[in-house]
């Protein structure tokens, strides 16, 4: 897997990925490594789960982008013209397929296989604990989000809105994806992220002179 792993690294360098941070190589780096981890725990085929992870967002839309949905699509599509340029086991192509495209939360496709569960697990992971703090401000900063609505940070008294504010992407999203996570292995690693996440927000409502719920 070692020399497979190089090629898929190598297309990866040679990919435009475009300017997000959070979708960087260093997000597939941790992706590969946490989905190795939940393999190897739930005893799920690494032959699946590696390629998957390497190449999961080999297409990558923007987050305010109206394609975006499609993006998981599109990535299985770019990986198996890649793999397959690669001679890559026929074998194991249908299941990266998938395993792919049931990662992405916008797309909304069922996992069938244990595989697909476990890349699906990693790359949402990466989205929660410090790593997921880091990645939604950064994330914000590019779509010209600010972090908090200073009236009222905590949306007391107002719908939450992370089209607007940071903030307010942990509870439209990122709390609900640890509620998504598959695998046992995922579920506790996810349990603790977000433990820590609402321990910053404790921390930032302090600061900012609020209260979080």
């Amino acid at each position: 897997m070692r020399d497979w792993e190089a090629l898929f690294v190598k297309k990866l360098e040679g990919t435009d990925l475009g300017p997000d941070p959070a979708h960087d190589l260093a997000h597939f780096t941790r992706v590969v490594a946490t989905a190795k981890a939940l393999a190897a725990d739930e005893g799920a085929r690494m032959e699946v789960v590696v390629p998957a992870a390497w190449l999961h967002d080999l297409v990558n839309v923007p987050k305010n982008d109206p394609r975006r949905a499609q993006a998981s699509r599109l990535s299985a599509e770019e990986a198996l013209r890649f793999l397959r340029s690669v001679d890559y086991p026929e074998a194991f192509l249908p299941d990266i397929a998938h395993a792919i495209e049931a990662h992405s939360y916008s797309a909304g496709v069922e996992p069938r296989t244990l595989e697909a569960s476990v890349v699906q697990d990693a790359d949402r992971l990466d989205g929660l604990g410090a790593i997921g703090i880091a990645r939604c401000f950064a994330v914000s900063g590019m779509l010209g989000t600010r972090f908090y609505d200073p009236q009222d940070p905590f949306a007391a008294r107002r719908p939450w809105d992370d089209r607007e504010n940071g903030v307010d992407h942990f509870y439209v999203k990122l709390f609900k994806t640890a509620d998504t996570l598959r695998t046992a292995a995922g579920r506790r690693e996810g349990a603790r992220r977000a433990e820590f996440m609402r321990q910053y927000l404790t921390r930032l409502a302090l600061e900012i002179g609020d209260s979080a719920p």
